[in-house]
């Protein structure tokens, strides 16, 4: 059974322009911004504090944003180089592969699968059950995910389509020190391939392969700005390295469950048309849209990503990739 989060200071936040305002959404994670238009150009001051903003509470949100899919790459390049719109599918163009446009305009969206019936039920037999599922952290995968995400409504239904996301710090804050010294030594395989599960993607524009992925990252990942420690945990990480199947399934479902399962832990966005959500891969999963098998109007929303690290746990263990090629930024 978890403890409850140990109170901590807060770091000071940089400085910030006297016209940006952060409303914290929650005790732990999720801040509204305002006082800020995503079209203008952004000066140094500005920038610092949004990203130290970020590191500290790990999902920003802002809303009334009518920015376009240009100017969302724009704003995106002042946390870092942008990368592809996803190492699997492509961007919405060849002109503009930075941007990755979701669609769901049905409940219970299914994709369609190349599987016959008795392959699909075989393939069912031999998964295992899939803990928290739809919690992930974005294309870890690869040995170097993006650090943030940016997610920008674009088409939204009157009421559903929310996302939420969980603090993977305040989850490892949560666990008993035995679990933190045991887990901070471990090391954990996330993988993907689309094509083994009945959905062969379609060729790469940059002439990459899409799938399969695997990838080794610490089951702890150190923070590289702030040198907190968040357990590296969601859909992808299929086992942990060195421990027997049982004891692998036991500990991830633990983690898994937890993470689903702690909503202290959580926040919740409501979604409306342009508004915009910038997350801290490196501390966070998500889930989106959590109640999707619950409303009927159509949902488009277009990511873009920035950065390209490897995490390094505390005993210095550094991602690798096993299978597949790493990821990159266009810039």
């Amino acid at each position: 059974m978890s403890t409850d989060v140990l109170d901590r200071p807060a770091q000071q936040p940089a400085a910030a322009p006297t016209a940006l305002r952060f409303a914290p959404l929650t005790p732990l994670i999720g801040s509204e911004v305002s006082g800020i238009d995503l079209r203008d150009e952004l000066d140094a001051s500005t920038v610092a504090a949004l990203r130290q903003a970020l590191v500290d509470r790990k999902v920003l949100f802002f809303r009334d944003q009518p920015i376009t899919d240009a100017e969302q790459v724009r704003f995106s390049r002042y946390f870092g180089g942008v990368t592809p719109a996803h190492p699997v599918t492509n961007g919405i163009s060849e002109e503009q592969p930075e941007v990755k446009r979701n669609v769901k305009s049905e409940p219970e969206v299914k994709r369609g699968s190349s599987f016959t019936e008795a392959e699909a039920q075989l393939w069912r037999a031999q998964s295992r059950p899939h803990r928290a599922r739809g919690w992930h952290t974005d294309i870890t995968f690869l040995a170097n995910p993006a650090d943030f995400s940016l997610l920008r409504g674009v088409k939204i239904p009157p009421v559903g389509g929310d996302t939420a996301w969980a603090d993977l710090e305040a989850l490892y804050d949560s666990l008993s020190p035995a679990l933190q010294r045991f887990a901070d030594t471990l090391q954990v395989a996330h993988a993907r391939y689309d094509a083994a599960a009945g959905h062969p993607p379609p060729p790469r524009w940059d002439g990459r392969t899409s799938g399969p992925f695997l990838a080794i990252h610490p089951l702890v990942r150190v923070h590289p700005e702030s040198g907190r420690k968040a357990l590296f945990v969601g859909g992808f990480a299929k086992y942990i390295v060195g421990l027997s199947e049982s004891e692998s399934d036991t500990l991830l479902t633990y983690f898994k469950e937890e993470l689903a399962g702690r909503l202290d832990l959580h926040v919740r966005f409501r979604w409306t048309p342009d508004s915009l959500a910038v997350w801290d891969n490196r501390s966070t999963v998500h889930w989106g849209p959590v109640d999707g098998r619950n409303f009927h109007d159509e949902r488009i929303v277009h990511r873009t990503t920035v950065g390209a690290s490897h995490a390094t746990g505390p005993d210095g263990f550094v991602s690798r990739q096993v299978v597949g090629e790493p990821f990159y930024t266009l810039d």
